[in-house]
């Protein structure tokens, strides 16, 4: 009669594997947002660019909490430089619209560069 191996708890669930999900799970939203509308994918450009511009040890968008006011400022200055882009006028509504989708954007593009910074092995 053979007898079964027992293993310790370490190996059991090696970290790469973790590593393997995690990567898995990061390629799957990468894969998503490239289904997103053109719409959409065009105000992406624009956040990730300004993103760009505070991607910086100590910017405030790595703070624990970030100041909510400083972000919906982000996005309104986000909002305003895509309707200076826009050739034509833009109305209340769909202004208001727009600051939906950029904000939605912007808390998600900083929640991807604050995960990667934490893990350090991410690829965006």
């Amino acid at each position: 009669m053979e007898r079964q191996r027992i293993l310790p708890f370490y190996m059991a669930y090696p970290l790469p594997i973790y590593q393997n999900d995690e990567n898995t799970v990061m390629q799957d939203l990468e894969y998503l947002q490239q289904m997103y509308p053109a719409e959409a994918k065009e105000y992406q450009k624009k956040i990730v660019s300004m993103l760009d511009k505070l991607d910086y040890e100590d910017s405030m968008i790595y703070d624990e909490y970030p100041d909510r006011w400083q972000l919906f400022r982000l996005a309104e200055s986000i909002t305003k430089s895509i309707e200076n882009d826009s050739d034509e006028e833009i109305d209340p509504m769909r202004r208001d619209h727009i600051m939906g989708m950029v904000q939605i954007l912007l808390f998600y593009e900083v929640y991807k560069r604050r995960r990667k910074e934490k893990t350090g092995y991410l690829k965006f």
